[in-house]
């Protein structure tokens, strides 16, 4: 048969294999894994190997870390505390981070962290879920004594060393001002972490057992969690950066007694899954099927709404457009798809080769993983170099313009 109806073209699928073979063998990419999927039917590519000088084969098991790519997926924890009427939308987060309350916010975004006025109303729920509750990264402030204290205090990424257990990394957070009033401005991946904290406290367990019980043991999600335990940690490829200058692949993070080795003090709700392309699969699928998964309804419906679409007033759209359109280039455009929703991207127009209401997001060690209700698709692309060049976003980029093409 040369072609399924509902799912893709063989030569298609052919030529994305090509694509993203060429990656592999321009020696820029020592290996990756690749799944799509559409009307039922999946299709896995494991290309190249887990160290850029041989060593084992990538496989459909491997597992990689997950980087940012991790927020759509734990932001289910907190959806399902809305579905629960155990948090709600538009409640102040004091009672359960005291450390937020009575915030004092900057008098300008650039300003020194002494000169603040106090803010106009406590954080909601809801600023936490949509990134707009007052801090985070803002690419167009990056100079800034607040982002530069913000780093200092609460910063966990490969340069700067594990982050405290939760309670200190919040009394860390709660010394800073806001550098907007709650509710204003979109900044990128702060809130999602303050999310994961909020989340084990109305919970009463550590993010990880909640989000365990709830979404990834009904989901079937056996390989992801915050560690790789020792008897998987051979699934595990090394993490590289390769040198912007030389491009020689330095290692940001080895398998074996590195930081996935570990279970985390802080379970990094913006960036600290470790997953495989199944398990990702499964959770994008549930999110395209409304919510169920096998006849079980992990979310409402509602709540899968809320997540996957655009969440952003138009004034905080435009900021966050400005933001990413500053960066794009470095990212061969991955994340300048405009709206927001809960800890995930949406696509509000088409200004590539996916259309408007794609959901989904990438991470800064070389993932991306995105649905499209229109196509009924998924696609997910691991592969373990970060983004310290254009290498992986160029193949992430190749990969989507070539899937869509797929698409019968």
């Amino acid at each position: 048969m040369g072609t399924n109806s509902n799912g893709f073209s063989e030569a298609g699928l052919r030529r994305l294999r090509e694509v993203l073979a060429r990656h592999v063998e321009s020696k820029k990419i020592p290996g990756l894994v690749a799944l799509v999927s559409r009307g039922g039917r999946t299709h896995v590519e494991a290309i190249g190997t887990m160290r850029p000088d041989g060593g084992a084969p990538m496989r459909r098991d491997t597992i990689f870390r997950m980087a940012s790519t991790s927020k759509p997926v734990t932001m289910a924890a907190a959806m399902i505390l809305l579905d629960e009427c155990r948090l709600r939308l538009d409640d102040p987060v004091d009672p359960w981070l005291p450390e937020l309350a009575d915030r004092q916010v900057l008098r300008r975004p650039d300003g020194p962290l002494d000169d603040t006025v106090p803010a106009q109303r406590p954080i909601t729920v809801r600023d936490l879920l949509t990134s707009t509750f007052g801090l985070g990264v803002d690419f167009e402030s990056m100079a800034s004594p607040i982002r530069a204290a913000t780093f200092e205090r609460l910063d966990y990424s490969v340069a700067s060393g594990p982050a405290p257990e939760p309670d200190e990394w919040m009394r860390r957070l709660g010394e800073l001002p806001l550098q907007y009033q709650p509710g204003v401005r979109w900044q990128y991946d702060l809130s999602n972490e303050v999310v994961g904290v909020l989340v084990s406290r109305v919970a009463g367990q550590p993010l990880e057992t909640f989000l365990r019980e709830r979404v990834l043991d009904p989901l079937g999600m056996k390989d992801t969690a915050f560690h790789v335990p020792a008897e998987k940690i051979d699934r595990l490829p090394p993490l590289y950066g390769p040198d912007p200058a030389t491009g020689e692949f330095l290692v940001w993070d080895e398998a074996e007694g590195g930081r996935s080795a570990v279970p985390p003090a802080f379970q990094g709700a913006g960036g600290g899954l470790v997953s495989a392309v199944d398990d990702y699969h499964a959770y994008f699928q549930m999110l395209l099927n409304h919510g169920t998964h096998g006849g079980e309804r992990i979310l409402s419906r509602a709540a899968v709404e809320l997540m996957t679409t655009n969440r952003l007033t138009p004034a905080q759209l435009a900021a966050r457009e400005a933001m990413f359109s500053n960066v794009a280039h470095v990212s061969s455009g991955q994340g300048a798809d405009g709206g927001w929703g809960f800890g995930m991207s949406v696509r509000t127009e088409r200004n590539g080769y996916a259309p408007a209401g794609q959901f989904g997001w990438f991470g800064g060690t070389g993932t991306t993983a995105y649905a499209d209700r229109t196509n009924q698709l998924t696609g997910i692309l691991l592969t373990q170099v970060g983004l310290s060049t254009p290498d992986s976003p160029r193949a992430m980029s190749d990969f989507w313009t070539t899937l869509y093409q797929a698409v019968d």
